[in-house]
């Protein structure tokens, strides 16, 4: 008989885990959670102290009453969950389902770090208990979201549109969203000009330097004149090096990864998305098949820790003296301070054994894999190295009663940087050594450039993670959920990488805001973050911060007029419906995108598809016929013709739905990112027209411009886009070399 049955989350691990006990425990998986709030009602007695009304999971049944089996043939039960809020909960769970089978038998706790036969051993050995405390700083999360979900949605659905929702942790990463963009569309950029020259001296390389001061001042150049002013009065005056200062300084290495510094980096480094990032850091974690054994590649990935364990620090300074030699590695072993909201319950996020080089174990990996898992090791590698040595020189110009100044960066030592080159180092200008003070120098012609000041950037993946993280919204399990849910919903598209709010996204936030800004806030949702770890700490009564959450809430939803709300958000027309002659009809909002219908509804059901010219003004779309065309479907042999659907026309079989083959309209340009898809248009949630690659998700190229198969006369690039500005109006331009054309 096994000595005990040892129940994780996954197969993955489970396969991991049992090789290294020799077959001496049996090792099962639950499959994440087994029970859970109820799928179609709110399931908290809220009379109650907001008591849970727990389900089993419909789709567990199997594995269940596989669990339920295993218990019986075993003495004692080890619950090997994750080490988080969300693990403790699955274990406690399982305790509450298996509690007929369990009976009197010891039932155990234990946690580890990294999926390894000595972590899997030590916490064997030293088993705990289920942390209810833990348990209840899930359960209050859990109770917390879906009140909200069940009280506010249904504002939304009776007041924007159906089947909407609302979170209380995604909402307030909406706003940010949101509120970024209005100040986007509020700014008002403002002109400045620079004044640029080479500066030299004979025998020496140039450098650039920029204007500084002026008659001893900062000064910004508000306009054209003002440049031409300060160019006459200066141009012909002897330049003088006044000031040259060279200082080198270190660089320390960044700390280890956290969940939300590893996320931040995968995006800007790798261009993973935040789920991408977490699914396969799972993989690395539970196990990957090394030559025939399993193993796990790094440690837990769920942490807000930069701690790291003293072995694992000697193990990574064994590796860089190995691989980098003595001299590279740091003289005392480099610790990295947390943060004070830090849990500290994992290490950070490292390689199980710096041994386990990227190159040794890529044949093992998938492509993505072995790219997540090569940053993972770069970033601890470097932890323990001797810093980066730079040289910094900076240089001042007189010229007449202007200062011009230029400096610039260069790497003395690269130290870390041979295993973590993805630090950015601005190199500026490089000002050769043989330059010193009160050299007289030579110049070309002062330039003078035009600029305006920029708007605040849109969010990025990697921004809006670091911005959550600043702000205390969220922990590290979450980023990856917030921010998928937002997608899911549709309340947020992508431009350029960056998060753009939709206009459905932009009604739920105004909505939101004006009705429940005071738990829908930054500052609110941080503190409930810390209220929250203070039922896990043992200081909060969980349903004591629940109730108080919900009576704020009740006191918001009470004041609501849902039928003043409804018209504010009511996008009026002045066309008159074409089916009942007598109301007009009102752009709406669903899930799926905006649509026209009568405002007599439900008295008329009149719906209109519909899109917005470049002015935003409205067209209907009538439903067009589909087109027969001269050419056979290659599945079946029936005729193709062309459709139109929600995102524009397209190829299809007419003997749909028995045959199901489509295929895109192209432009008949290739797709210049991977030259073998070609460009196709298509249609946005908003009704405007984008091009992408026929290879989409492969190849993820798009442009808003409308590409044509005409090659540039000047640098013969295969095609140039039809473009179209205000100035201008409608023009071509080419992508290569910007030639402009009629």
């Amino acid at each position: 008989m096994a000595k005990g049955l040892i129940i994780v989350e996954s197969p993955a691990k489970a396969n991991t885990i049992s090789k290294f006990l020799d077959n001496k425990y049996k090792v099962k998986a639950s499959m994440g959670h087994v029970r859970d709030l109820p799928a179609k009602s709110m399931g908290v007695d809220v009379e109650h102290n907001f008591t849970p009304v727990y389900e089993l999971d419909p789709k567990k049944s199997k594995v269940i009453a596989e669990l339920r089996n295993a218990v019986k043939d075993v003495d004692a039960v080890f619950l090997a969950s994750d080490h988080d809020r969300e693990g403790e909960a699955i274990a406690w769970h399982l305790t509450e389902v298996l509690k007929k089978e369990l009976g009197d038998k010891k039932v155990y706790r234990i946690v580890f770090n990294e999926i390894t036969a000595p972590a899997i051993k030590a916490s064997i050995s030293q088993p705990g208990q289920v942390d209810m405390a833990k348990v209840d700083a899930q359960q209050a999360r859990r109770v917390l979201d879906r009140v909200v979900g069940y009280t506010v949605s249904p504002l939304l659905w009776r007041v924007i549109a159906k089947d909407l929702s609302a979170g209380r942790v995604q909402s307030v990463a909406l706003r940010l969203i949101c509120e970024r963009e209005a100040e986007i569309l509020a700014f008002v950029p403002r002109e400045f000009w620079k004044l640029e020259a080479n500066f030299w001296r004979e025998g020496l390389p140039p450098f650039k330097a920029s204007l500084e001061k002026w008659e001893g001042k900062k000064l910004e150049i508000p306009d054209e004149a003002k440049a031409v002013e300060i160019i006459g009065r200066i141009e012909s005056a002897q330049a003088v090096l006044s000031a040259i200062k060279r200082s080198s300084r270190k660089l320390e290495p960044p700390a280890p990864f956290i969940t939300s510094t590893l996320q931040q980096e995968a995006s800007k480094i790798l261009g993973f998305s935040s789920d991408k990032t977490m699914r396969i850091a799972q993989e690395l974690y539970e196990g990957i098949s090394l030559k025939g054994e399993s193993t796990g590649l790094i440690t837990y990935m769920r942490t807000d820790s930069t701690r790291v364990a003293e072995q694992a620090q000697q193990n990574c300074r064994a590796l860089i003296k190995d691989r980098f030699g003595e001299k590279a590695v740091h003289a005392q072993i480099r610790a990295y301070k947390n943060k004070s909201t830090a849990q500290d319950a994992h290490e950070a996020i490292r390689p199980t054994d710096a041994f386990h080089t990227p190159e040794s174990v890529e044949a093992s990996l998938s492509k993505d894999q072995y790219r997540l898992y090569t940053l993972i090791w770069q970033r601890f590698v470097a932890t323990q190295m001797i810093p980066a040595r730079l040289e910094t020189t900076t240089a001042s110009i007189e010229l007449g009663e202007a200062i011009f100044a230029a400096s610039g960066s260069k790497v003395l030592e690269e130290g870390f940087l041979k295993a973590y080159p993805h630090v950015t180092i601005v190199s500026g200008e490089q000002i050769d050594s043989g330059y010193k003070s009160k050299d007289e120098l030579e110049h070309d012609a002062l330039k003078k450039s035009q600029h305006f000041t920029s708007p605040p950037s849109r969010f990025t993946e990697a921004s809006l993670i670091k911005e959550l993280e600043a702000q205390g919204i969220g922990r590290p399990s979450t980023y990856a959920t917030i921010i998928s849910t937002l997608r899911k919903r549709k309340y947020v598209g992508m431009e350029k990488k960056s998060f753009v709010p939709t206009p459905l996204g932009t009604d739920v936030n105004s909505f939101l805001v004006s009705k429940f800004d005071p738990i829908f806030n930054v500052k609110f949702t941080a503190n409930m973050e810390n209220e929250l770890d203070g039922v896990e700490e043992g200081r909060t009564v969980w349903h004591t911060l629940v109730s108080g959450y919900y009576d704020e809430l009740m006191k918001l939803v009470k004041s609501v007029d849902l039928k003043k709300e409804k018209a504010s958000f009511t996008e009026a027309t002045d066309i008159v419906c074409d089916k009942c002659q007598q109301g007009k009809l009102v752009v709406r909002r669903s899930k799926g995108g905006e649509f026209l219908s009568c405002n007599r509804f439900p008295a008329c059901k009149n719906i209109k598809n519909f899109s917005r010219d470049k002015d935003g003004k409205i067209h209907i779309e009538e439903p067009a016929e589909p087109r027969m065309l001269d050419e056979k479907c290659p599945q079946c042999g029936s005729p193709l013709q062309e459709k139109r659907g929600r995102y524009g026309a397209f190829i299809a079989c007419s003997n749909y739905p028995k045959c199901k083959f489509t295929r895109p309209i192209t432009t008949g340009v290739k797709c210049p990112d991977c030259g073998q898809g070609e460009l196709t248009q298509r249609r946005n949630k908003k009704g405007g027209t984008f091009f992408s690659c026929t290879r989409y998700p492969d190849c993820k190229f798009i442009t808003n411009d409308k590409p044509l198969p005409i090659a540039c006369p000047d640098c013969g690039n295969p095609f140039i886009y039809e473009k179209y500005s205000k100035a201008l109006g409608e023009y071509k331009q080419c992508p290569k070399c910007k030639k402009t054309m009629a």
